[in-house]
């Protein structure tokens, strides 16, 4: 580690901590209707959508119809989507001609998006239309991450409310997440972006006289478009994938050494402050204190770890005497796959930052780091994105093996298991064990059909343990609703489009759903009075159980299939 990649580390987490705490509390208010100010502003277009919609406001859903609301919405949006993608031909802002999106690509792109996953199995630039980009992929980048956050909410409803029949309103949940938090956040992230060169225009390209220009004398052009709002978004709501191609590694989506700063703390912005949420609603602030010290109790080593290797360098190019560096590293680090503005450090940082989140978006190629290197982020995604997540889904996912610890300390001293005044039983167990594994199944079956079949298998670019690598990576992404990619993998044909939308599907909705329904168990029961044989769930004690319950499920489970990649790569050289 150098002095430049800790000193980086250090201010990038005072300044997320210190956004994060008036956040967390602005966002709690916004949940329990106490945000007076931007009610009186917001307020007027959030009666207006309900009337519009129809929606009773007052109306208390149970855990079931709750669920269903989610299903529905979800599967509108994958249709409306897909819809627009199939038609963009005929519709306008297309000012490049673009031609309706193939039907495979279209549908493993709606469900991408409406999963919150982001993964991109086209160029952007060159193949969405201005109005696919901001009407289908833009709106879903708001809706998707709303979703995420209004399921956590009803989870937290459920630790706090007694003999309740319901756990809320789904379509309050939802519009209130999207009008007074993403919507808020986006626009003055993007008046930010837009200042530091990203650009938000409906031109079609910029023609560039550079010095070698094309073999009919023409300027290059350059692709432009709405890119700054879609950004803001696609970051704050840890969605991922970008405008472009290569994502946040273009200059036009990341320009300067601020601008990705900036967008790093964005991606575990919400993530981070919906702990002190958690710690608000539930009137127990150490609570969600606790829970943010046990994901950086795992997210530190490991970014630790992943900028090492990438600051090691290329020990390939020192053996083969390309490089002439007398120690066996170069003078900047693994800059294969990198950019220049931005160096291994940052690049490492933003790499562990947007796996240990579901966002997906990528500085750098990932296919390029080392083995170690690459091993870090990928273990991120297949501990389940616990470790801050995506907006919601991450605090959820962690209190879901929470939930598993509380069981275990439990059965070692003989007593029913209790979490925030709640009794844990059979039932919140088996949900538990549902929301866990379900995307762990994706991953290991995906991958085991992909390595056994000529489908899977023929589009990978590596031989050996690296191809094991690309695929597996494939399916974690899009298990875990990511969306990143190691590149050296083809997956725009039949077989990935298809198999990787299977997984973002169930493993997004399935583990929702058993969510919701521990949220509907926990809010009919009593509550607890704590005892002198109640596990403390709010200090030290409790940091070590979660953080070896996470980190023992995601070894057992991933440790053969990266002994058979990263690992045995790793060993190799």
């Amino acid at each position: 580690m150098t002095g430049v990649g800790i000193a980086q580390l250090v201010a990038f987490a005072v300044v997320l901590v210190a956004l994060a705490i008036p956040l967390g509390g602005y966002m709690a208010r916004v949940y329990q209707g106490e945000a007076r100010w931007s009610q009186r502003v917001l307020g007027p277009i959030e009666r207006g959508l309900y009337r519009l919609c129809r929606v009773r406001p007052q109306e208390d859903m149970p855990w079931t119809r709750y669920a269903t609301s989610i299903l529905w919405f979800s599967l509108f949006s994958a249709l409306a989507v897909y819809g627009l993608e199939r038609l963009q031909a005929s519709l306008p802002l297309n000012p490049a001609g673009f031609d309706g999106v193939p039907p495979n690509v279209a549908f493993n792109t709606a469900i991408s998006f409406t999963s919150n996953t982001n993964w991109q199995a086209y160029g952007g630039e060159t193949t969405m239309s201005h109005l696919t980009q901001m009407a289908a992929l833009a709106v879903q980048n708001f809706l998707s991450a709303a979703v995420g956050m209004a399921v956590l909410v009803a989870l937290i409803r459920g630790f706090t409310r007694r003999h309740a029949p319901g756990i809320g309103n789904f379509w309050v949940d939802l519009t209130r997440t999207t009008l007074y938090i993403l919507l808020p956040l986006s626009i003055v992230f993007a008046l930010f972006l837009v200042a530091t060169g990203i650009p938000q225009t409906f031109d079609h390209q910029a023609a560039i006289a550079t010095l070698e220009r094309a073999a009919d004398g023409h300027p290059q052009g350059l692709a432009l478009g709405p890119v700054a709002s879609q950004i803001a978004i696609k970051m704050l709501g840890t969605n991922g994938g970008g405008y472009y191609n290569i994502n946040s590694a273009h200059p036009f989506e990341n320009p300067t050494a601020l601008s990705n700063f900036v967008q790093t703390v964005s991606i575990l912005l919400i993530a981070v402050a919906l702990c002190f949420t958690f710690g608000r609603m539930v009137k127990a602030r150490r609570q969600g204190v606790v829970i943010l010290i046990a994901m950086a109790v795992i997210f530190v080593p490991i970014t630790l770890v992943t900028t090492w290797a990438e600051q090691q360098g290329n020990v390939t190019l020192v053996d083969t005497g390309v490089d002439q560096v007398a120690s066996a590293t170069q003078g900047g680090g693994n800059m294969e796959g990198k950019e220049t503005r931005f160096g291994a450090a940052a690049s490492a940082l933003w790499a562990t930052s947007t796996t240990a989140a579901s966002n997906g978006s990528v500085n750098a190629m990932h296919d390029s780091f080392t083995p170690l290197g690459g091993l870090g982020p990928m273990w991120l995604i297949q501990l389940g994105e616990v470790i801050f997540g995506g907006v919601g889904c991450g605090l959820y996912g962690m209190l879901l093996f929470a939930i598993v610890a509380v069981f275990l300390a439990g059965l070692m001293v003989g007593r029913t298991p209790e979490f925030l005044g709640k009794k844990i039983e059979a039932f919140e167990m088996k949900m538990a064990t549902v929301g866990i594994l379900m995307p762990s199944v994706c991953i290991l079956i995906g991958t085991a059909i992909a390595v056994a079949t000529t489908a899977g298998s023929s589009t990978i670019a590596n031989p050996g343990p690296h191809g094991f690598s690309e695929i597996l990576y494939a399916f974690s992404s899009a298990s875990g609703n990511n969306g990143s990619a190691f590149g050296g993998i083809t997956v725009s044909g039949d077989f990935y489009t298809i198999a990787l939308g299977v997984c973002m599907w169930l493993a997004r909705f399935i583990p929702m759903i058993a969510v919701l329904a521990i949220a509907g168990s926990l809010a009919s029961k009593k509550t607890v009075p704590a005892s002198s044989g109640t596990l403390p769930t709010d200090g030290p004690l409790f940091v070590f159980l979660l953080v070896g319950v996470v980190i023992l499920v995601g070894a057992l489970t991933f440790l053969p299939a990266l002994g058979l990649g990263p690992i045995v790569e790793h060993l190799s050289i």
